[in-house]
């Protein structure tokens, strides 16, 4: 399941992101470091999967 995740987040991070943690902060902020940067985003979704 988290190859799954992590598939999601190099495609559509916030995706990712909501896939393991939901609507927390950790989703609303890669919304904003994806807006910023598509590369952050990505770099922060793999960072909170391979976290928890």
């Amino acid at each position: 399941m988290d190859l799954i995740r992590i598939i999601c987040a190099i495609v559509l991070p916030p995706l990712g992101v909501f896939l393991q943690v939901g609507f927390g902060g950790a989703f609303w902020l890669n919304i904003l470091l994806t807006l910023l940067g598509y590369i952050p985003g990505i770099i922060h979704a793999v960072w909170i999967i391979a976290r928890r």
